[in-house]
């Protein structure tokens, strides 16, 4: 069943202090937690002990590894001092540590039927459950962020703007293309991503342009592929030197080049493979 809004999360219009404030993010993402914890979604992984290269160690120690920082386990007693990038960075590291536990074992006694464990995990049902039941809350804090697939925290896409994000690449051409193309919507979505990084993004999509330049000049108006490299070339995406026009505000231009080249790039690709289905 759809999960349903409240009167007040389906008004139209939401200002700041409506939205999601970040301890409220907090006490909702520990009830997900724990909901989580007693379906032993964390037992394969985060049990109080694991093993790493043969030798026991703590879940403690198992997050300091991966994420280099101390003081963020127990979830629980911690939590209340998170900030932003320490939730986002727990939110990540428990999406890679899911699993679905298949055909717990029970146990009772006089408060009635009780977990005692799994013996067989499904990384994939746990981690999907997981970002089911964890997007919806992320959905609603700020501008609203999601965990992708491969457990990345992503800015949610402009209105009008996630089908383009999410839509199939057309090509064959996997190591040209499709990765390039993949590679930089994940650079310039995720949520922690700078300037710069949303530069390397615009920048890849700018090569494959290039890559895919005799497809752009048979699909699109003469006039068309002159205004769209007269921005990658002229505009500091792809040279660099004293002609190049860069006083511009940034943060709103580069998501409207962004989405520019990826829209031309769907668009070429699709007029390209719909000639060649009718041949």
């Amino acid at each position: 069943m759809e999960d349903k809004k409240y009167y007040s999360l389906r008004k139209e219009m939401i200002s700041d202090e409506q939205q999601m404030s970040f301890e409220n993010l907090k006490k909702t993402f520990l009830i997900a937690y724990n909901s989580l914890k007693v379906g032993l979604y964390f037992q394969k992984y985060l049990e109080e002990t694991v093993f790493h290269q043969g030798h026991p160690i703590s879940v403690e120690n198992k997050i300091f590894l991966k994420l280099r920082k101390d003081s963020l386990y127990p979830i629980e007693e911690y939590l209340p001092n998170y900030t932003e990038e320490d939730l986002f960075d727990i939110i990540e590291f428990l999406h890679d540590n899911c699993s679905k536990g298949l055909d717990p074992g029970y146990l009772t006694n006089e408060t009635g039927w009780n977990y005692y464990g799994c013996s067989e995990f499904d990384d994939i049902e746990g981690q999907k459950h997981y970002i089911e039941l964890l997007n919806p809350i992320l959905h609603e804090y700020k501008d609203g962020f999601e965990i992708s697939e491969s457990g990345h925290i992503l800015n949610l896409p402009e209105n009008g703007l996630f089908s383009l994000l999410e839509a199939a690449i057309p090509t064959n051409d996997t190591e040209n293309i499709k990765n390039r193309i993949d590679s930089a919507i994940l650079k310039f979505r995720r949520s922690k991503s700078t300037l710069d990084e949303r530069f390397a993004a615009i920048r890849e999509l700018a090569d494959v342009l290039e890559f895919i330049r005799p497809s752009i000049k048979e699909h699109l108006l003469s006039d068309d592929e002159k205004a769209l490299f007269n921005i990658v070339n002229n505009f500091g995406i792809r040279h660099h030197n004293t002609k190049q026009k860069t006083n511009y505000d940034k943060p709103i231009w580069y998501s409207w080049i962004f989405y520019c080249c990826l829209a031309t790039l769907h668009a070429v690709l699709r007029l390209a493979e719909k000639k060649e289905n009718s041949i």
